[in-house]
């Protein structure tokens, strides 16, 4: 007989507190019931079920025996559920954290093809410029710039951008233009207040070396935009990723600061929990990112 079927019938003996509803729950007859947990003990050379006309009981290693066959059904259920799941098509609720600068910029722009592909899926993305608790606070995944906090979680990688230091030419033209990373020094910098490491900025220079650079400036905001909007003010230089300022340097609006620096590479992921297997609502917007970001130069 097959053994999950003598383990599910044996089990059910278990919880109903006897064979005739354990019959009922399996939709089985009693003498089938009473077959399967037969065979089991038969197989197994022990005694697991004390039996009265009155009633029926697990024995104490009946008892240790119910407890990890329970774990097995629930797992092989678990095991059936995954399946079915996978092979669903995806629907739901999807809550997003991204931070706003891409999430305005990149992101927002395709989610009515996304929702037109996924007529079944519904979107809640959340713009905001702090590290969420996916799990804690809700949310099924994140998109995030630069590097990755070391975390459980799983990621992704959807695509490359890059960071530099801008200003506008009116700024250069007043205070003229830093030759060399020293020289920010005699600068009016325009720091991006949420950075772990605070008012300081990790430039790589010529010779490969990294180097740490901290002075005050006349604005600090938690809004990569909003220094976007300063740097073309005149108000200093911003240290930001190219996808937000292409347009603006493509306009003539703002210039590099210090042009033959290295490039900073900065990867752009898709982050989630981590768990045995994806929910097919995650997964299919993560592929359809990774596709559309497939070859799109956002690294200039």
């Amino acid at each position: 007989m097959d053994r999950l079927t003598e383990m599910e019938a044996f089990a059910t003996v278990v919880d109903q507190g006897g064979f005739t509803d354990a019959a009922r729950k399996m939709g089985i007859s009693k003498s089938a019931v009473s077959k399967h947990v037969s065979s089991l003990e038969a197989r197994l050379g022990a005694r697991l079920l004390n039996r009265t006309t009155r009633r029926v009981s697990p024995t104490e290693i009946g008892l240790a025996y119910y407890d990890r066959a329970r774990r097995v059904l629930n797992d092989a259920g678990e095991a059936d559920a995954l399946v079915t799941a996978m092979q669903s098509a995806p629907s739901g609720l999807l809550r997003i954290s991204v931070a706003t600068d891409f999430g305005v910029n990149h992101l927002s722009p395709l989610l009515g093809e996304f929702l037109q592909q996924y007529p079944d899926i519904t979107i809640n993305m959340v713009l905001n410029n702090r590290f969420v608790e996916l799990i804690s606070e809700g949310f099924d995944m994140a998109i995030r710039v630069g590097e990755l906090e070391d975390s459980t979680l799983r990621a992704r990688k959807l695509a490359d951008t890059t960071k530099r230091m801008i200003g506008s030419p009116a700024y250069f033209q007043k205070f003229g233009r830093p030759q060399k990373i020293d020289d920010l020094n005699e600068h009016k910098l325009l720091h991006y207040s949420n950075q772990a490491s605070g008012n300081v900025w990790k430039i790589t220079a010529p010779s490969g070396e990294k180097r740490q650079v901290r002075t005050a400036g006349w604005l600090t905001v938690n809004d990569g935009q909003s220094l976007l909007n300063a740097a073309i003010a005149g108000l200093g230089i911003a240290y930001l990723p190219s996808f937000l300022f292409k347009e603006a340097k493509e306009k003539g609006l703002v210039e590099e600061a210090i042009p033959g620096l290295p490039m900073e590479r900065l990867g752009i992921y898709a982050v989630y929990p981590p768990g045995r297997f994806t929910q097919p609502k995650v997964r299919a917007f993560i592929d359809f990112l990774i596709t559309h970001f497939d070859g799109d130069d956002i690294m200039i």
